[in-house]
């Protein structure tokens, strides 16, 4: 199923992401925490791109089974990194070749010591989704946004600017970068629909668990994050289980508050734990019908 049709539907949804292995020799733990989230049943799952592509093939292929043994649609992340025309025409035939009918169009993390781009390299996510738009105009493309404004971007009205020209060239939806404040969300969503840009937009949050997750976070993103929750995590963070149960009770109140102010979609950045992802589903069990 292509996610413009289960985002055009009027009911709620927890849609769920995780990620592949970083080398070959790890692929069956990490199939297997995926497979794990994948039992839950969520609205959909995206799988992420191996860092600078080098594990893509796990990408189709755990997204491949999220679908063939789980029945949720399945969506595979692809990258301007390490990626050229060649390649991601290449990519996007192996997608399809897999029945799965959705990619999220990503610029990518740049490798540290990285030239980026190489020749022949696209370098924004942009020219990603015109390609393959050109390519494959049947797939559902999807990228993502910054509520809080991407790290490299020169201001926030510049930053918008660019989410509009991956809109304009083919992207369906998107889905926020992780957001600790729902009130940061809101304002940016209204300068999105300001500025013309009236696809969906899926609300992304990371059930923070581990002290040591908070600090790469921030460090990743530059996201904000209130008293409220720093105070959580200074006094839970030293024990992981009342951490976990913090996290995961912090980011349902998230997600309750989303719903409750008429945002219908979320998305779970759960890290590859099914643990992590069954507490949020647990508490939201009469809201989502699970």
């Amino acid at each position: 199923m292509k996610l413009r049709d289960i985002l055009k539907d009027e009911k709620i949804t927890v849609s769920m992401e995780v990620f592949p292995p970083k080398t070959t020799a790890n692929y069956e733990s990490v199939e297997k925490a995926a497979l794990g989230v994948a039992a839950l049943k969520p609205a959909y799952m995206s799988v992420t791109y191996g860092a600078g592509g080098g594990t893509s093939k796990h990408t189709v292929k755990i997204a491949t089974d999220i679908k063939k043994q789980y029945g949720v649609t399945s969506m595979a992340h692809l990258t301007c990194v390490s990626s050229s025309e060649d390649t991601v025409k290449n990519q996007i035939e192996i997608i399809r070749d897999a029945g799965i009918e959705n990619i999220l169009a990503l610029r990518g993390d740049i490798p540290a010591e990285t030239e980026f781009p190489m020749p022949g390299q696209f370098k924004h996510a942009s020219d990603l989704v015109h390609q393959i738009k050109n390519i494959a105009p049947d797939i559902c493309i999807g990228g993502a946004c910054y509520p809080e404004g991407h790290p490299e971007a020169d201001d926030k009205t510049a930053d918008i600017a660019n989410i509009k020209k991956k809109v304009d060239a083919g992207c369906e939806f998107l889905t926020t970068q992780m957001f600790f404040d729902n009130s940061i969300f809101y304002n940016y969503l209204y300068r999105l629909r300001e500025a013309g840009i009236f696809v969906p937009v899926i609300a992304g949050i990371m059930p923070i668990t581990k002290k040591a997750q908070l600090a790469r976070s921030i460090q990743l993103s530059g996201c904000c994050v209130p008293a409220k929750f720093k105070s959580i995590v200074d006094w839970f963070g030293d024990e992981s289980q009342k951490m976990q149960q913090a996290g995961i009770a912090y980011a349902t109140e998230q997600i309750i508050d989303l719903f409750a102010n008429g945002i219908k979609n979320v998305h779970v950045y759960t890290m590859n734990n099914p643990e992590v992802a069954l507490g949020i589903q647990n508490n939201l069990s009469e809201i989502i019908g699970k």
